[in-house]
């Protein structure tokens, strides 16, 4: 019978629904690390660290991998500044596999009060310039998305230097809160998906 082993041999199989992408979106350097405009990236380290993964440079961006509820999670934050997001995540969906909506990206928003939090499954880019390239690649704008309030407490024609400027003491104080509880809404879509997300942890 060993003919039956040589010839029937079950075929592997892999359960992509098992996998999901989470993106932190933000830019690299030191000059941006402690901007707003990076709240994706400070979200996505806590993440790692909670989950006890590291980030390993790769193509298009740093990327940890982890467990979480028997799914395996890959995290990225992308090398290719904001503008150019949507290629490092059109990239690693493909490799992976991973299905669109097992795609949850992290972004900050200034049309949020500080520290709001909203999931949200599909919607326009709002001028920011970071989704506006997601969609681009993925020529879609339904994928799963939290946006993380910073305010918008700048005067006209100064929302560049406010994105890009660093948090305010303020700010600092209530960081590590609004990280918990951003870490909370992940775990929560992964484990019992966006629409029972939304409806428990949506803060405004």
């Amino acid at each position: 019978m060993r003919w039956l082993t040589k010839w029937f041999k079950p075929k592997e199989t892999t359960d992509h629904t098992m996998k999901f992408l989470i993106v932190g979106l933000g830019n690299i350097g030191s000059e941006y690390r402690h901007t707003r405009h990076n709240a994706g990236f400070l979200v996505l380290e806590a993440l790692a660290d909670h989950l006890g993964a590291s980030f390993q440079e790769g193509r298009y961006g740093a990327m940890a991998q982890a467990s979480f509820r028997g799914k395996k999670l890959l995290l990225l934050k992308p090398n290719t500044y904001m503008n150019r997001s949507g290629q490092a995540i059109r990239y690693w969906l493909d490799k992976e596999k991973v299905p669109l909506e097992n795609l949850l990206v992290v972004v900050d928003e200034i049309q949020l009060p500080f520290g709001q939090l909203r999931l949200r499954k599909k919607g326009s880019d709002g001028g920011h310039n970071g989704l506006k390239s997601v969609q681009d690649h993925l020529q879609t704008t339904s994928y799963n998305r939290i946006r993380i309030g910073i305010g918008n407490e700048f005067g006209r024609g100064q929302q560049i230097d406010y994105v890009l400027g660093e948090w305010s003491p303020e700010e600092k104080d209530g960081l590590g809160e609004i990280r918990n509880q951003c870490i909370e809404m992940i775990k929560s879509f992964i484990a019992i998906g966006p629409d029972r997300t939304m409806s428990q942890h949506n803060n405004g």
